[in-house]
């Protein structure tokens, strides 16, 4: 029987610290999946939906973007895939009564994970202006909201048009042809926020903003690199690949300021070995200072180039732009600057070398322990030309890994949501749909919220997610926010950005991916991209949660039909009934999707082309893959400060908080702790057990202060500390961004910690 929500937001303030753990998933995992999800969703439904989740007739996983592989275990989903869909297939229920028991300003003062934890909105919901409680809307009366504050605004890139990686193709597709009618490029999306920083990289280098990867091409490889990514937490199921992967010869060398428990020992819950001993999975650890990635690995490219016949110069005669002047700048880096910049030992570079040479086919992976830095561009072209010098990008076995963060955040950017679209695409649309669609770039996550602060965007409009919690800066973005004339966000689930609001608010409740999707009597599917660029069908089975809820297609349809009028002539209603229609006009719009409907009907779906992976042929402005020369960037520390990364708890997916513990962490019933080396502690004199406040330092001067933090003597790297987001936001600055990118720079925050008040 599931259990009902928290009446009151749990005490935080205390939490418990024991040692952190060595190995990941086993029988601790199964105890945890089944006990939150039980909670949420009751024996039965447990079993009926976990046994859906990413198998090739059933639905997909709403958490992260792993890849599933051609044969599937019957139970094909990770302890926090479970989590994902316990909270959206849960029992409990946010009503109209709800709201009215609570009002805003009282939501406004519960925690994120209180807020999540009250279950699925049944009802769209409307603030009046000057109001302190939302109240049951219309579905016709709050588009008829939204069409009022668009309709009044004196340019159409007044409004924001944000995403979220769990939307569908079919519904991101028709929402930023919606945008485009309506006049506008304002497409920001959670890109923005992780990955903008690989795109940006790769398009420059290879031609392609996306990895070069296959699944197969992990379980081939000699050598994977994993760099500033956690997947024991944030991508579990790719543990897998790296046991098969290491059966089968792999090696797997790990850099990361922390030790994560999921890249020491893996218990694969599904083998007898593993419920026992299981594998362990890192040849190398690595423990590298945060920022110091490009440093390594320019030093390693130097190391390379002075090997004799280390160079596939083949290769890079044939398929390569730019190699001398690298290979002029690489030759500079020197040891002593570069184990300043890494806080490595010689020993360790050599040998992760030797790996290197002995190694025919190399993969690096990463996520955003790389992505979020000032110079996060170069830092990933320096992995591209590490890949590049022997051959290793268009081989099997071989390539660049972005690990995306969620769902079907690489498919959304794919159908057109960006602020920055190609001209190419823009061309497609305008002949699929005869308008000229809007040539000017529109802002990106960050220029969005400098909009809304500065009253040069109006109305804000987010499908999914949860953006005052994932921005940067937290103060400035709830205060700009608020500047708006309206908000409306499309949810499944209550959270922070619900109660902060502009002077109207809308939620709009939606159906989920777990849930069966009716139009016109017929049911629906949708599709989705995953991590290594496979497209799927993803099919709900439960009945929805609430006869009230429609499906993001459904809701962005007649949203345009309500906006832009009868005269419009994109047959938005027939969309709304038949996604297979939308599914043709994308065949016919985004290169890949020729035959759309026929190719996603075979179970597994099909891959999308990349040119570099396939053919070895590079779309990038020289017509090769470029080598690129930077100066070699690294933080520098201030005395007496830290770098601080912001990271998740394995009790969290993104903003979503499941629950107060991070058992691999060792932290238990909280959140409000820093983890910090213990000699930079005794330096600091910051006593295990003691409170202190965070204040991060810019060049702003401005103080940004999250306070009341337990300090924890952990082993990360010197000169290093770790807190957890989205509590730690607040001391990001909003303008502190990568290069080019233009990411927040949530994982290289200059802090000081001063003594708490409440110590």
């Amino acid at each position: 029987m599931a259990t009902k929500p928290p009446q009151g937001d749990p005490v935080q303030d205390a939490p418990k610290v024991a040692e952190r753990k060595r190995t990941a998933a086993g029988l601790p995992a199964i105890g945890h999946t089944l006990r939150m999800a039980h909670q949420q969703m009751g024996v039965r439904r447990t079993a009926l939906t976990l046994l859906s989740v990413n198998q090739k007739d059933g639905f997909d996983c709403p958490g992260c973007a792993w890849p599933e592989p051609e044969h599937r275990h019957r139970a094909e989903f990770c302890e926090n895939g479970a989590k994902a869909v316990a909270e959206e297939a849960t029992l409990r229920r946010v009503t109209p009564e709800f709201f009215a028991a609570h009002p805003v300003s009282d939501l406004a003062r519960r925690s994120g994970y209180w807020l999540g934890q009250q279950g699925r909105l049944t009802h769209p919901m409307y603030l009046p202006e000057g109001a302190d409680h939302y109240e049951p809307v219309s579905w016709e009366r709050a588009f008829g909201i939204v069409a009022e504050e668009l309709t009044a605004l004196s340019s159409p890139d007044e409004a924001v048009f944000y995403t979220s990686g769990r939307t569908s193709n079919e519904a991101a597709f028709l929402y930023q042809l919606f945008a485009r009618k309506l006049g506008t490029n304002n497409l920001p999306d959670c890109s923005n926020m992780c990955h903008e920083s690989s795109g940006s990289a790769l398009s420059e280098t290879i031609g392609v903003g996306k990895g070069s990867v296959l699944l197969e091409d992990l379980y081939r490889a000699d050598l994977i690199v994993v760099a500033g990514q956690n997947p024991g937490t944030n991508h579990p199921r790719m543990l897998s690949a790296l046991e098969k992967a290491k059966a089968n010869g792999a090696r797997v060398v790990s850099v990361n300021p922390l030790p994560e428990a999921g890249l020491e020992r893996f218990k694969n819950p599904q083998t007898p070995k593993g419920l026992t001993a299981g594998t362990a999975l890192t040849d190398l650890f690595l423990q590298i200072r945060i920022g110091g990635d490009q440093a390594l690995f320019r030093l390693l490219n130097k190391l390379v180039l002075d090997t004799p016949g280390a160079v596939d110069e083949e290769f890079v005669r044939e398929h390569t732009h730019g190699f001398e002047e690298f290979a002029q700048t690489a030759r500079t880096a020197d040891w002593e600057s570069t184990l300043a910049a890494t806080g490595l030992a010689r020993e360790d570079v050599e040998r992760f070398l030797r790996m290197v040479l002995d190694s025919e086919r190399i993969v690096v992976c990463w996520a955003m322990g790389l992505t979020q830095h000032k110079h996060s561009v170069p830092m990933i072209r320096e992995i591209v030309n590490f890949l590049l010098l022997r051959g290793n990008i268009g081989r099997p076995g071989a390539g660049v890994c972005p690990v995306r963060g969620h769902s079907n955040v690489q498919g959304d950017r794919t159908m057109g949501i960006f602020e920055r679209p190609a001209p190419a695409f823009l061309d497609a649309l305008e002949r699929e749909f005869g308008f000229a669609p809007p040539r000017e770039h529109g802002y990106d996550v960050v220029r969005a919220i400098r909009a809304l602060r500065d009253g040069e965007a109006k109305v804000f409009f987010a499908m999914g997610g949860n953006f005052v919690s994932a921005s940067p800066d937290t103060e400035v973005t709830e205060a700009a926010m608020r500047r708006a004339r309206l908000t409306v966000h499309v949810s499944t689930k209550l959270n922070r950005s619900h109660v902060v609001t502009g002077a109207r608010a809308l939620i709009l409740p939606t159906l989920g991916r777990t849930e069966r999707d009716l139009q016109a009597g017929d049911e629906q599917f949708v599709t989705v991209e995953d991590s290594m660029g496979m497209v799927h069908a993803s099919r709900g089975r439960l009945e929805p949660a609430s006869p009230h809820l429609l499906s993001e297609p459904a809701i962005v349809c007649r949203l345009a039909r309500r906006v832009l009028g009868a005269e419009d002539d994109v047959p938005w209603e027939e969309f709304e009934k038949d996604y297979a229609a939308v599914r043709d006009r994308i065949a016919r719009v985004v290169p890949g999707f020729e035959d759309f409907n026929a190719r996603v009907a075979r179970p597994g779906g099909f891959a999308l082309p990349h040119a570099p992976r396939d053919e070895r042929r590079f779309p990038t402005a020289t017509g090769k893959a470029n080598f690129t020369a930077a100066p070699v960037e690294y933080p520098h520390l201030p005395e007496g400060r830290l770098l601080l990364q912001t990271l998740r708890s394995h009790d969290q997916y993104n903003t979503t908080v499941y629950g107060l513990d991070d058992r691999y962490r060792g932290i238990r019933n909280g959140r409000r702790v820093v983890l910090v080396n213990p000699d930079d502690a005794r330096e600091l004199k910051l006593a295990d057990g003691s409170y202190v406040d965070l204040v991060s330092e810019w060049k702003d001067g401005v103080e940004r202060r999250a306070p009341g933090f337990r300090v924890v003597h952990y082993p990360t790297a010197r000169g290093c500390a770790a807190a957890y987001y989205p509590e730690t936001n607040v001391l990001v600055p909003l303008d502190a961004t990568a290069d080019v990118s233009n990411t927040p720079a949530s994982k290289s925050v200059v802090v000081r910690l001063e003594q708490s008040a409440t110590d």
